[in-house]
């Protein structure tokens, strides 16, 4: 099988890819470096059936043709990382929506598989938890350029799946919930990284608000499995799918962990959201997915602890440092 990875040198790309050649496919990795880099497939280059193209999931006639060659597309390529999506709206929206609909439109030639990927940024300031596909979503603003990313999202979702019961082209929606691991960097804001560099030199660990806002978050490895087995399931296709784990811990306890997890004497400081972001900046108070539904389908469900999470970000940022 051969598949085209946009967004290919990125975080979770890096990861299929290497799974998949693992197991004896071809990949190509398209991506235009902007947020992926080349240093994540450096260990890829030279093995069989791998190669990657530099360019824009914005370019139809590239696109049409890397999909034509490919068996299935899993499309990873967007902006990505609150901070980014923050300070560039403009970008958030255009290459999003844009890129989404170029992949499909070259996919509808052949009704090949595509995989899009989402984000749980869609359930918005939904007051029901955990998470479920099939639940309402709740955004705020237009006048708030922090739900630009979830709305992006959301309509790319919409149009994958209208794709798929007007044009009959598959299509499975995934929702990634704070996906994390090796590769993964804090450039944009994710936050366990950037725990785990503070946290090893010695800096102060910066919680934003007052902490008490709670996440779950996923190994990478186990989002690559339940992308595999997802892609093998004929029963997936036209549905939507939380990708996650629901292991909750608030912000302000995983800067505690991260900071027992490396031995570190760094002060915890809160930062008022105002200050990181923006004045009127919104966030979640809870995000936690029902993955439900993933295990009935695919008979698969995250189980990395976060203390073994944790550990191996650990271990990937001292690498770094």
């Amino acid at each position: 099988m051969k598949v085209l990875i946009t967004g290919g040198t990125g975080f979770i790309g890096s990861h299929l890819a290497e799974r998949l050649l693992d197991r004896g496919d071809q990949v190509i990795a398209l991506d235009d470096l902007s947020t992926g880099s080349m240093a994540n497939v450096e260990h890829l280059e030279g093995r069989p059936g791998f190669s990657v193209r530099v360019g824009s999931a914005l370019d139809p006639p590239l696109v049409r043709e890397l999909v034509d060659r490919a068996d299935i597309t899993v499309h990873l390529a967007a902006a990505v990382g609150v901070r980014l999506i923050v300070e560039r709206p403009v970008h958030t929206i255009e290459t999003n929506v844009r890129s989404t609909e170029v992949v499909l439109d070259a996919a509808a030639k052949k009704q090949k598989l595509v995989v899009l990927a989402s984000t749980s940024e869609v359930y918005g300031k939904s007051p029901k938890v955990p998470f479920a596909e099939d639940d309402d979503l709740c955004l705020g603003p237009t006048t708030r350029s922090r739900w630009a990313y979830a709305c992006s999202k959301a309509l790319d979702e919409w149009l994958g799946l209208a794709y798929w019961n007007e044009k009959k082209v598959p299509v499975i929606v995934l929702r990634f919930f704070n996906t994390v691991g090796p590769r993964q960097t804090g450039r944009y804001g994710m936050v366990l990284p950037n725990f785990a560099r503070q946290a090893l030199k010695g800096e102060p660990i910066t919680v934003f608000g007052d902490g008490r806002q709670s996440r779950c978050f996923g190994h990478v490895k186990d989002a690559v499995e339940s992308v595999l087995r997802l892609i093998a399931t004929p029963a997936a296709v036209g549905q939507v799918f939380n990708i996650g784990a629901n292991e909750e811990v608030t912000i302000l306890g995983l800067a505690e962990r991260v900071r027992d997890a490396t031995n570190s004497s760094s002060p915890i400081t809160l930062v008022p959201y105002e200050d990181a972001y923006s004045e009127g900046f919104e966030d979640m108070f809870r995000r936690v997915p029902d993955v439900t539904k993933l295990e009935k389908v695919v008979g698969f469900r995250p189980r990395t602890t976060l203390d073994d999470i944790i550990r191996d970000v650990v271990e990937d940022q001292r690498r770094r440092l």
